[in-house]
């Protein structure tokens, strides 16, 4: 062995023994880190801190003797710093009960004989709002003549504009708890406040928690005392973490029927509604073990492409859709261009059972 092997050899030696060092002190690094997010948690902090993380950036590289420049010596601690910050966040969703974990099964929530999540798309289709018996009876049995299972309306309806319909409240509450027992379809409905639960839970099957209520804690903890299936939208502004904990404050105060449903995000995009996150799907089914469904009419806002959207949903790994269809919607109150003929709603049932084997 030449003085050059001899060398390079011993610098190995203690490259690997610096090596063991580094990654024993990064891991002391987060374990701290780790603790911090806990104490942050607890008093409601988030745990990205900018100015603390640019304080500490400027005290390494002040302290920095060389020779690594201080660009690298920046970008190797800013490295450092997010993997704190993920890992935090990882502690933290591994703390929750909607969680999975190793061995983990999906969830299957029963509604009327219906099942959502286990296999079978589970499919929700109505029309934006209740407006009469009359209006809701006959789209409802032309739905259900379709093969869809579950009856979707809106009694309380929370629009952007104060001028907009709001809904027939109570009355549509009954509206379409008759006509559901009629034709023998279980139903879903928006509740708005903590102070309806009660009321909208002694109709519905399934009560709906709307994107602008994604946030309204005060109502998330209600639902969480009932024992009926609750439906969560995902925020328009929402990320997957915050959709998360949002269905958490429901299941940790004991409602288990927890079932989350991607509507889409707002972004710059005009051509459509909303954006879909379709990789939301997956990555939530990856997660959590709740039945995910995804919502097509509210995402698009249109309906000359909600068959390869629908398409792509359930591909995607979705338990079950959610569209909007009323029996004349040319004179619906709310949403009447996004909302598809009875004729368009066969037509969207008739392409997802030739491309599904599920269906």
């Amino acid at each position: 062995m030449t003085d050059y092997e001899r060398e390079l050899s011993a610098l190995r030696a203690r490259m690997s023994a610096l090596n063991e060092r580094i990654m024993g002190n990064l891991n002391e690094f987060i374990t701290l880190s780790n603790r911090i997010g806990e104490v942050k948690d607890k008093m409601g902090l988030p745990h990205f801190d900018p100015v603390r993380e640019s304080n500490m950036l400027k005290e390494v590289l002040d302290a920095n003797p060389g020779p690594m420049p201080g660009d690298q010596m920046k970008t190797v601690f800013k490295a450092i710093f997010r993997a704190s910050v993920e890992e935090m966040g990882m502690e933290k969703r591994a703390r929750l009960e909607v969680n999975r974990l190793p061995g983990s099964r999906d969830k299957v929530i029963e509604v009327g004989g219906v099942a959502i999540g286990g296999g079978r798309p589970a499919i929700m289709g109505g029309p934006c709002s209740v407006e009469s018996h009359e209006q809701m009876l006959e789209t409802a049995r032309g739905l259900k003549a379709l093969g869809v299972p579950i009856l979707r309306g809106g009694a309380f309806k929370p629009r952007t504009s104060p001028y907009s319909f709001q809904g027939l409240e109570e009355e549509g509450l009954k509206i379409l708890r008759a006509v559901g027992d009629e034709v023998g379809m279980p139903v879903i409905t928006e509740v708005i406040s903590a102070h309806d639960v009660p009321l909208v839970a002694g109709y519905a099957d399934i009560l709906q928690v709307g994107t602008r209520n994604m946030f309204n804690y005060a109502l998330l903890k209600e639902l969480g005392r009932i024992r009926k299936p609750v439906m969560l939208k995902r925020g328009f502004m929402a990320t997957m973490e915050e959709f998360v904990l949002a269905a958490e404050y429901i299941y940790v105060r004991g409602n288990h029927q927890v079932i989350l449903c991607e509507r889409g995000i707002r972004t710059f995009e005009t051509w459509t509604r909303n954006t879909l996150d379709i990789s939301s799907v997956p990555i939530l089914k990856q997660e959590t073990f709740l039945p995910v469904i995804v919502d097509v009419s509210h995402a698009l806002g249109r309906k000359d492409v909600i068959k390869p959207i629908a398409h792509a949903a359930l591909a995607a790994g979705a338990d079950g859709l959610m569209f909007e269809s009323h029996c004349n919607p040319a004179s619906a109150l709310s949403d009447n261009q996004q909302q598809l003929t009875l004729e368009e709603a066969a037509g969207l049932m008739d392409y997802l059972k030739k491309h599904l084997e599920t269906m």
